[in-house]
């Protein structure tokens, strides 16, 4: 598959999905994801016909579809009832990912508020190792996503947004079915950056690259060429590592994601990838 056909487009919750994979198909985008909590795609709105329809649809057109959780949802919830309402959400998207024949699921590892973050960094382990096992169980993949940095005078710090914390999860849950979605943006404004997560990671568990601009210095989402990420380094960095996965792109609006993929695919072959 070409590279062009394998950077995608998250649609969030832009469009109902099956306005998403329409618009997919009518635009040469093979891999999308969407969010699935609340309208116009409601988790309680699938009922079987309605995912019959998007099975349908994504067959037909040779769409990849994936889910993407909501990292509001603290996976490192401690309260009781909370806790175990947690649980319950990261199943209700791998049992709807099943209904739906949705390839991946992007999950997180949760915040914590400083003072308690070893408590709730054990919580969160512990829950993921809940849910690969449920995902063993249930036949889908997860993908754990690094989330961004927040300042350090910041009370809610996210999960796994540096290469240590993401070790801490990798290296104590070996479940085939949790694997790794790298957002290279919230990598570019650490201090190992995109290199060091490449470098430091292993990319064979790495199924998605998660593309935004960024300015190095705070999270925001830029257009590709408004920031400070070398795209072509990128690129070159991770086929060169044997990435073989897919890309999702996640700025702006949908068409400023379709027209993303050109200036991507231009950075690319100056740096000497190989796009077709």
């Amino acid at each position: 598959m070409s590279l062009r056909n394998r950077i995608g487009v998250d649609l969030g919750r832009r469009l109902p999905l099956e306005d998403g994979i329409k618009w997919a198909a009518q635009n040469g985008v093979n891999y999308i994801d969407a969010q699935v909590d609340i309208d116009p795609n409601a988790l309680e709105s699938f009922d079987e016909a309605r995912c019959a329809g998007v099975r349908e649809a994504c067959e037909k057109h040779g769409i990849h579809l994936g889910l993407h959780s909501l990292s509001a949802v603290n996976v490192a919830e401690i309260s009781p009832f909370v806790r175990d309402a947690t649980d319950q959400y990261l199943r209700a998207y791998m049992d709807l990912a099943k209904q739906l024949n949705a390839e991946w699921i992007v999950i997180h590892a949760g915040y914590h508020f400083t003072a308690d973050k070893d408590l709730r960094m054990r919580a969160s382990l512990d829950r993921l190792r809940r849910a690969s096992e449920y995902a063993e169980k249930v036949d889908t993949v997860l993908l754990l996503e690094n989330l961004n940095w927040e300042p350090d005078l910041a009370e809610v710090h996210y999960f796994a947004h540096n290469l240590e914390e993401c070790y801490f999860f990798f290296s104590q849950i070996d479940s085939p079915n949790l694997r790794w979605s790298f957002t290279i943006n919230h990598a570019h404004f650490v201090p190992e950056k995109i290199d060091g997560f490449i470098d430091g990671m292993d990319i064979s568990r790495c199924d998605e690259v998660r593309i935004a601009d960024n300015n190095g210095e705070y999270e925001i989402h830029l257009q590709p060429g408004d920031g400070t990420i070398d795209f072509g380094n990128m690129f070159k960095r991770l086929e060169d590592a044997g990435f073989q996965g897919h890309y999702m792109n996640g700025f702006g609006t949908i068409e400023d994601m379709l027209i993303g993929r050109d200036y991507l695919i231009d950075r690319a072959r100056e740096a000497g990838v190989a796009i077709d």
